[in-house]
């Protein structure tokens, strides 16, 4: 089975993503050892790409999901879980909790506090 994307044929997992999304990734995640200067040509491109394509983030998430759906669609199958209030927990009424009584110790003929 051939991945055909934009009208071309991609030839890998990698190229098929940035045919997807119309950017190399190594513009998103970087390089190995690259410089600081590369680096920050690197981030004022992508911020480029950002301002200009304010889609891109809904599109990037798109092929995420397609990506996931078409090679492990399980990821997709959730199970709600019916809410429970916490054991033991009894909801908030108003007031004051009631005083703890005072010991008195005996000491003498006086009771001591």
């Amino acid at each position: 089975m051939k991945n055909i994307v934009a009208g071309r044929v991609a030839a890998s997992t990698t190229e098929f993503i940035e045919l997807a999304l119309g950017t190399p990734l190594d513009l998103w995640l970087g390089v190995e050892g690259e410089s600081e200067m590369e680096r920050a040509a690197r981030m004022d491109a992508a911020r480029d790409i950002l301002a200009d394509s304010p889609d891109f983030p809904d599109r990037v998430s798109q092929v995420a999901a397609e990506a996931i759906e078409a090679h492990a669609p399980e990821l997709f199958n959730l199970t709600l879980l019916p809410a429970r209030r916490p054991a033991g927990r009894r909801p908030y009424r108003g007031g004051v909790a009631a005083r703890p009584p005072r010991h008195r110790k005996r000491c003498g003929r006086r009771f001591r506090r």
